[in-house]
């Protein structure tokens, strides 16, 4: 094991510095560590809520110049509903950051998220819109207006014209109605795309694999699994040959052509048996 390696997954206690409500179900939490600072967009850390748990959560935010990072966090079960009841000034513990990141390409991007997915695209939304020689173009999705995250961080970048923003909500109540997916095959068939990136839940995810390929068009995914160890040791996040703690959590089209007869069709559980992706 490498030091910086060594260096990251020691145990750091950090103050939760503020408090954001994203939607009626996601928050951001933001706090100070040197180290979650340098991260690049796509990586992730492991969330310990004293008495609780340890989770891992993506990098929603990372500003090196004030030392700040932040993690997004839906309720989902037990260790995310204790870690969005805690409020400014209490302490959580951070290791991290692991895996590997985002390649910033130039030229012409799509960046697709659905719901929470968007929390590891978010530093690379901004990062890709602040070069000069890219254009960025973002669809956004979620059920409901209610649970879109960081709509204003979209519509500030947007308002700059730094990117170009649609929303899409399944219901309607924001946007347009429908799929974050569905914009796909139009944009594809009329621009050159030089690289799209993408994160949500894993259905939206083989969609996206799948118009990517059709098109021939490289893709870059954030994959969502189950962590404990976070270094490669366990297995649990096995998917394919790969461990997504350690090979991702970020998969190029090359290495989602080795997995995807599990893409979308079935994760391991805490025991490693597979369960069907709904």
């Amino acid at each position: 094991m490498s030091a910086s390696l060594i260096n990251a997954n020691r145990m750091r206690i950090v103050k939760i510095e503020r408090v954001v409500d994203e939607s009626s179900r996601a928050k951001s939490f933001y706090f100070r560590d040197e180290l979650c600072s340098r991260a690049e967009a796509g990586q992730f850390i492991m969330v310990w809520i004293p008495g609780v748990d340890e989770i891992p959560l993506s990098l929603s935010s990372i500003q090196p110049e004030k030392s700040l990072s932040s993690v997004t966090v839906a309720e989902v079960g037990e260790a995310t509903k204790a870690l969005n009841r805690k409020r400014e000034g209490d302490m959580i513990g951070v290791r991290g950051p692991f895996g590997n990141s985002f390649k910033i390409i130039r030229g012409r991007v799509l960046i697709v998220g659905g719901g929470v997915g968007l929390a590891p695209l978010m530093p690379l939304i901004e990062r890709l819109a602040g070069i000069q020689d890219t254009s960025v173009t973002v669809l956004a999705g979620a059920r409901t207006k209610h649970e879109l995250i960081f709509l204003d961080r979209l519509e500030d970048e947007a308002g700059k014209g730094r990117i170009e923003l649609t929303v899409l909500t399944e219901d309607g109540s924001y946007g347009g109605r429908g799929l974050v997916t569905d914009p796909l095959e139009n944009l594809l068939s009329s621009d050159r795309i030089d690289m799209i990136y993408g994160c949500g839940p894993e259905k939206m995810i083989s969609r996206l694999y799948s118009v990517a390929e059709r098109f021939n068009v490289p893709l870059q995914i954030c994959v969502e699994r189950i962590i404990k160890c976070s270094i490669g040791i366990c297995g649990s996040c096995a998917i394919g040959r790969y461990r997504v703690c350690r090979d991702g959590p970020i998969f190029t089209s090359d290495r989602l052509r080795e997995v995807e007869d599990e893409l979308g069709k079935f994760k391991r559980g805490f025991d490693g048996h597979p369960i069907p992706i709904t």
